[in-house]
């Protein structure tokens, strides 16, 4: 016996998850100055996705910590000795760790290493851009080596993530400086940031599901032996 999950309803248990927990960040936000919905407690810090250490945090950290896992996998099931197992087990690393950081805000203690303004108010975007591109300049030779249909769909999802966790941190910055964070504007910015990054997570953990597949893995489940002098179990018709 084994219990398979297909891929559609993965894709669909996934999307379906990501458009719940967008959906409810987003209208807590616009229903905030109708409702007059308080700030610091209630619905809005535990749904919005402007905050931080709520349901949309663990969500995105639990994506991530999947992503991780499925990646560890694949570094363990390849052949040992190959070009590409280190890269493999470097991405599960990282992976790892963005997951963690994704809960207790790492990141946001680089802002202090510098004073800047503007679109660069959040500055912890310089370092993160200098390992982002020398992540990418390491993983060439990795991305040129998969099946081309797998690279393309790394390359799609690491773009939507790169996009929504860096680049949209520019204009977010520019907006807080000017207006502060407590508002709608800053809100709808914040909520495609954050879904950007749902997104690219999502189809990058599909991504991974299929090299699994084209290597030949299933995943399942085996039923455990029966106990010694216990009954057997009569089959179905």
């Amino acid at each position: 016996m084994q219990i398979t999950l297909a891929r559609a309803r993965l894709r669909t248990a996934l999307f379906a998850s990501m458009a719940a927990v967008a959906g409810a960040g987003l209208a807590v936000e616009v229903l905030k100055p109708i409702l007059d919905l308080k700030s610091r407690s209630g619905v809005v810090p535990l749904l919005s996705l402007s905050y931080e250490q709520n349901v949309p945090t663990w969500y995105t950290s639990c994506l991530l910590f999947a992503c991780a896992l499925t990646l560890a996998a694949i570094a363990a099931g390849a052949r040992r000795g190959g070009r590409f197992v280190k890269h493999w087990w470097g991405l599960a690393a990282a992976f790892l760790y963005i997951s963690l950081d994704e809960v207790v805000e790492i990141h946001e203690a680089a802002s202090s290493w510098l004073d800047l303004g503007g679109v660069l108010y959040f500055s912890w975007v310089i370092p993160a851009a200098v390992v982002v591109a020398a992540f990418a300049l390491a993983y060439l030779g990795f991305l040129a080596h998969l099946p081309r249909g797998t690279r393309n769909r790394f390359l799609l999802s690491g773009s939507i993530y790169v996009a929504g966790a860096l680049a949209l941190e520019l204009p977010l910055g520019y907006w807080t400086e000017q207006a502060g964070s407590n508002n709608l504007v800053y809100a709808l910015i914040d909520f495609v940031e954050e879904s950007m990054e749902m997104l690219g997570l999502n189809l990058f953990l599909l991504s991974l599901v299929d090299h699994l597949a084209v290597q030949g893995w299933t995943i399942g489940f085996s039923p455990a032996a029966p106990e010694p002098g216990s009954a057997p179990v009569e089959r179905a018709a």
